[in-house]
């Protein structure tokens, strides 16, 4: 019969999966480029951005989402997340998924196309 050791109350076992999900999370190539977005959109309606990061599941692994402010709204307009090798754009005020992108700079342009787009890495 097989015996399993019990473990200390403080302490919780490990997940069974060893399976490490692949993510995308904001660089400081994307800050810098978020950053000249919204210097470029500011006269097209653009107020403000910012990056939040949140905890998954409870895991001790943190997510960073991007949050984007228009001049129409005091609340985040948009939100920027990533999904697996994907970014997801949401229109935050009514919480509805807008589209998925292949690189941030496109999820961007979306909201405002203030930058010409040059060939993109997926990244």
């Amino acid at each position: 019969m097989a015996q399993t050791l019990p473990f200390p109350k403080n302490e919780t076992p490990a997940p069974l999966s060893n399976v490490i999900p692949l993510r995308f999370n904001v660089l400081p190539r994307h800050r810098e480029y978020l950053s000249q977005w919204l210097q470029a959109g500011l006269a097209m309606g653009l107020c403000d951005a910012d990056i939040e990061t949140e905890c998954l599941d409870g895991r001790s692994e943190a997510v960073a989402h991007i949050l984007i402010w228009v001049r129409e709204n005091a609340d985040p307009a948009y939100m920027i997340k990533p999904r697996g090798l994907r970014w997801v754009l949401i229109d935050h005020i009514r919480d509805h998924e807008l589209g998925v992108f292949p690189s941030l700079e496109l999820a961007l342009n979306t909201v405002r196309p203030v930058l010409p787009l040059k060939s993109i890495a997926a990244a």
